[in-house]
């Protein structure tokens, strides 16, 4: 990919307006290391560090794009069909390779069958199960042979600890695919409970207690996204109040991202600043300010501050607070 965009902007654009540089990560070192006047980074949490880090040397600006542990959750009284059509695109476009795709999934455990059985539905609609959806041009492929086996890591880590399949979990290794694989059962401090997946597969938990679901999410760093599917207009503003994230979609996902009046970004861990419509040109702006002087009396505040100036001073003061 990034050597056809690199042929577009050498197509579109002279050199000094657009460069490209194509690298490892010697490379973004480097350039991270230059006195930019901002950097707008798009990666994970970890990087963004560095990333900050650097810029820091030069005090430069920075938008961090990052990601996080994306949660979902769908209450007993939302729309279940609807939920699971919306989930399963959110999750398994691009094979779960977006920074927003929901990450684990909390169900009210009254509706967890019925939610579980509309999803594999529309899986299956979407994409198609198993082998059906590796044989699916539609269905995306994961990016490198090195990210296919951490993702197809944190399938066997799971199932290892305790870990059951819903549905999914075949791996084609030659085509670096994997088929869109709910899995429940895991334990906590499993793997693929604890990093980003950035992939295909979408954990499940139940719950009863909503209360303890916002614990738990409040207890890990903020996440980039959270989505909330419910009909229950007390338990929608109680998530919103009670939780933070660089957005968040309610009965939705996903599409916020290409929303645009809505600003996009993390919050802490998921990032930092803000993108997307005015708030991209912003983000890349720096909004200065410029007074000139044609016709202003400030010269009579000056010292020394005499009865009469010092009267003027508290007259300005007074106006000015209005």
């Amino acid at each position: 990919m990034s050597k056809v965009i690199a042929e577009i902007v050498a197509e579109a654009f002279r050199p000094e307006e657009v460069a490209l540089f194509e690298g490892t990560a010697e490379v973004s070192t480097y350039l991270t290391s230059l006195p930019f006047d901002h950097i707008f980074f798009t990666g994970s949490p970890a990087v963004g560090k560095l990333v900050m880090a650097a810029a820091a040397k030069n005090l430069t600006s920075v938008t961090l794009e990052l990601g996080g542990k994306s949660p979902v959750i769908v209450d007993k009284s939302a729309n279940i069909a609807k939920a699971a059509r919306s989930i399963a695109f959110g999750k398994f476009s691009n094979n779960g390779q977006t920074c927003i795709a929901p990450d684990y999934l909390y169900v009210d455990k009254a509706v967890k069958d019925l939610l579980i059985a509309e999803l594999k539905t529309y899986i299956g609609h979407q994409y198609g199960l198993g082998e059906d959806a590796l044989a699916n041009d539609d269905y995306c492929q994961i990016a490198n042979s090195a990210h296919h086996g951490r993702i197809s890591g944190l399938l066997d880590d799971a199932l290892a600890n305790g870990g059951q399949l819903i549905t999914g979990g075949q791996v084609d290794d030659q085509r670096c695919s994997i088929a869109p694989t709910l899995v429940e059962g895991m334990s906590a401090d499993s793997r693929i409970m604890q990093e980003e997946i950035f992939g295909p597969l979408l954990p499940i938990l139940s719950y009863t207690d909503l209360d303890a679901v916002l614990g738990h999410i409040n207890s890990q760093p903020k996440p980039l996204a959270l989505y909330f599917y419910s009909s229950d207009k007390r338990a929608i503003d109680k998530v919103l109040e009670e939780t933070s994230a660089g957005g968040t979609c309610i009965n939705q996902s996903v599409v916020h991202f290409a929303h645009p009046n809505l600003p996009f970004g993390g919050v802490n861990n998921s990032g930092i600043g803000m993108s997307g419509g005015e708030w991209g040109f912003k983000a890349f702006s720096h909004e200065r300010s410029v007074l000139e002087d044609k016709w202003s009396s400030i010269h009579f505040m000056h010292p020394p501050y005499t009865p009469k100036v010092k009267k003027l001073i508290k007259m300005a003061v007074s106006f000015l607070g209005r």
